[in-house]
């Protein structure tokens, strides 16, 4: 990133004022627990959505493709997966500006309304069986929904978390979004495996066709209630708030002033293009564990939808764990050591795990997906920490939002769909891991130009610490501090009587 940090130095005051313990930010420990669960309770009903519609693919494809051909209906299914990342980026673009200028909290509100409606209305729509196979448009549409309020979720809720996080500890308070995304998509397979049970037990083989694969959907209102209650209790992120009190005057390129889309993509291009590397990596990681997995187990492998969704379940409660330990490995030693750990293990982990699920035992899925979880846990503890860090406070909702969407809609949200193709048009069952694997050689290759930030404030912001003391301890060894750059800290734009 030498050509961006060149650029950006352009961009900062030639003089610089000492920090004071005045100007950091003292993080509370109750309002940063509330930020926490208020931001994190979206990301699990996003996560719950795609685990509910991973595990229910096939099921979908009967009710919603019935008298097509099961094999282009199958892929028919995995397009609306697909289709709602497509419109994830428009989402970003439209949502993250929003974001930078009223707000981070009032753009999370409006995220979590919409995706609860849309997952909803998905569980009221009627089947092909009973209108035709027209039903697949409204289907589509209400993915495009989610698709687009998605645009805005991970990418705020990243945004808000990170700015609340004292600098030392950010990998590991960010990470706990995924962790509970990861519950989530437990908790939506979960859903899946124990309504197959209740609903074929008692109503025979048929129940879920006959309307059972509804009632994962419609759980969605309630939870949905509750996030907007708990949202709406939330304060907004204290950084933000700093940013509104700077005038959008003077040099056009200061990184503490709110800048467009298109200047936010002209001044931060290289950084734009290491997030898009490591994103792809961490997408088709992650949505070929979540999403694909289940489908090409159940169409290569052979295992019951039921045991894959029991498996599922204990292997993302224990990602859930594992992704904050990791984040830790990341606060204390690095951002760029836990990424190359994910990136070289899913080029060793992944072809093996796709060889031993073949057997089709019991051992050998949890085996495998243990293979599969493991790199992929060591991206999802980074993902939200690193691209707030990609960006200045005053613009970061708008690069994070961008930035995020477009390599997951691109490369994550296209994995089913995708890997369903290749096995499809190959006959090879391992191009799902040779596919995954480029994109993690891709990354690795990234890591060289990854500017570690580890410890450090977040760029266009002030240190944020847990204490006073802390602060005045800060302030004191500055001078030796190689964590600390006032010149690209929010004070430098503020007179000093108005702190």
């Amino acid at each position: 990133m030498s050509e961006a940090s060149s650029r950006q130095s352009t961009a900062l005051p030639k003089t610089t004022r000492r920090l004071r313990p005045e100007d950091c930010i003292i993080a509370d420990k109750k309002t940063l627990r509330q930020a926490q669960i208020g931001a994190g309770v979206g990301n699990f009903i996003e996560w719950y959505d795609i685990g509910v519609y991973g595990y229910l693919a096939v099921t979908m494809t009967s009710v919603f493709t019935e008298g097509m051909d099961e094999t282009w209906g199958l892929l028919v299914t995995l397009f609306g997966f697909a289709i709602s990342f497509v419109v994830r980026p428009i989402g970003g673009m439209v949502l993250g500006p929003l974001g930078d200028k009223i707000g981070r909290k009032k753009v999370m509100f409006f995220t979590i309304m919409l995706m609860a409606v849309a997952t909803t209305l998905i569980g009221c729509l009627p089947s092909a069986g009973t209108v035709g196979l027209w039903v697949i448009i409204p289907l589509y549409l209400l993915k495009m929904v989610q698709g687009f309020s998605t645009g805005g979720e991970y990418s705020g809720a990243s945004t808000y978390i990170a700015e609340f996080s004292p600098d030392k500890r950010r990998a590991f308070m960010t990470s706990l979004l995924n962790s509970g995304a990861m519950l989530g998509f437990a908790a939506g397979a979960g859903t899946v495996a124990v309504t197959t049970f209740i609903a074929e037990a008692n109503f025979g083989p048929e129940a879920m066709l006959n309307g059972g694969w509804r009632i994962p959907f419609l759980i969605a209102l309630p939870l949905g209630i509750i996030a907007v209650s708990l949202r709406s209790r939330i304060p907004e992120s204290p950084a933000f708030e700093i940013t509104q009190e700077i005038p959008d005057k003077g040099n056009p390129d200061s990184i503490f002033i709110r800048h467009s889309l298109p200047k936010v993509i002209r001044m931060y291009w290289p950084q734009i293009l290491v997030g898009l590397a490591m994103i792809a990596a961490d997408g088709t990681a992650s949505y070929t564990l979540t999403s694909y997995i289940p489908t090409y187990l159940e169409t290569q492998a052979g295992v019951a939808a039921a045991h894959t969704a029991l498996a599922s379940v204990v292997v993302l409660v224990v990602q859930a764990v594992l992704i904050p330990l990791f984040a830790i490995v990341a606060d204390r030693r690095g951002r760029r050591l836990v990424y190359r750990i994910a990136t070289i293990g899913n080029i060793a982990l992944l072809f093996p795990a796709f060889i031993i699920m073949q057997s089709g035992t019991l051992a050998a899925l949890y085996v495998s997906l243990t293979l599969i979880m493991i790199p992929s846990s060591a991206f999802l503890a980074l993902t939200a920490c690193f691209m707030c860090e990609l960006f200045p406070t005053a613009s970061r909702y708008t690069g994070v939002g961008f930035t995020h969407n477009l390599a997951v809609s691109v490369f994550g949200g296209t994995v089913p769909l995708v890997s369903q193709a290749l096995v499809q048009g190959t006959g090879n069952i391992y191009t799902p891991a040779m596919y995954v694997m480029f994109f993690s050689i891709v990354a690795f290759a990234a890591t060289f130009f990854l500017k570690e930030t580890a410890r450090k404030p977040l760029l266009g912001s002030v240190p944020v610490v847990e204490s006073y003391e802390e602060a005045m301890a800060l302030c004191e060894g500055q001078d030796k501090d190689e964590n600390l750059d006032t010149r690209t800290m929010i004070l430098v734009a503020m007179p000093a009587e108005s702190k």
